[in-house]
């Protein structure tokens, strides 16, 4: 069954490759695609809208990036990065725990250093989830699994648990889940506490504050792990005292 509004694959995804002195004209277009399509979606944004808002014509889209699904398809990749190097920056042997978290933080806070095209392209996110052209089931296959299955391994190996428990996934989603408030809530923190997101050093507090929280989530579940759980309280009131 075919999406409604799906992409169509024919094209190469990244296009032709840009002339030397065109790479700003490139990076205009890039730009105001994600800033058009996260405002109207896919196919509410004409090529024409797409090439004056980037100072340029409807050419430039072909001869950069074959057609507006190849803009497209650039536009949602623009936060994107191979899966294998953000998890190699969290899945190490020799990782603490904390060191483990710092990464997984550290590879999902970069895009906030970007400021505003950071924000644009987490509205594209929202946008392509609620009107889907296969490219978020796309996004979640090949680079949301595996990165997510990568920190339950590690949650796994710290905690000594098996990391195909619902117990490990279940910690894995709760700990990702503070990093993607924060992005996908950035407008929220902006409007009630802008200085938290003002500056390179304020992310940076943000993972180290993450880290711990993080950790501290962890020492719940590692606690929950080696104490044996209260009878309920009708078996002890049964039971009597002791």
């Amino acid at each position: 069954m075919i999406e409604k509004n799906a992409i169509p694959t024919s094209h190469a995804d990244e296009g032709r490759k840009p002339r030397s002195d065109g790479e700003q004209s490139r990076e205009r277009l890039l730009h105001s695609a994600i800033r058009l399509f996260a405002e109207q979606g896919y196919a509410k944004t004409s090529t024409r809208e797409l090439a004056q808002a980037a100072g340029t014509n409807a050419a430039a889209i072909s001869y950069y990036f074959g057609d507006k699904a190849g803009l497209y398809r650039a536009a949602f990749a623009q936060q994107s990065a191979n899966p294998q190097d953000n998890i190699a920056l969290y899945e190490q042997p020799h990782f603490t725990l904390r060191q483990s978290l710092e990464g997984f933080y550290a590879q999902l806070l970069a895009p906030m250093q970007q400021g505003e095209i950071a924000r644009d392209c987490m509205r594209l996110w929202c946008r392509e989830m609620l009107e889907p052209t296969g490219l978020w089931a796309r996004e979640i296959d090949q680079n949301i699994r595996p990165e997510h299955e990568a920190l339950t391994r590690v949650l796994a190996r710290h905690l000594g648990a098996p990391d195909d428990s619902d117990d490990m996934h279940r910690l894995a989603f709760s700990i990702a889940s503070l990093a993607l408030q924060h992005m996908v809530g950035a407008e929220v923190l902006q409007t009630l506490r802008p200085q938290l997101l003002e500056s390179p050093q304020a992310i940076d507090t943000w993972l180290a504050r993450m880290t711990d929280y993080a950790l501290a989530m962890a020492d719940v579940e590692r606690r929950r792990l080696t104490i044996p759980p209260s009878p309920p309280t009708a078996q002890r009131q049964a039971e009597g005292p002791a």
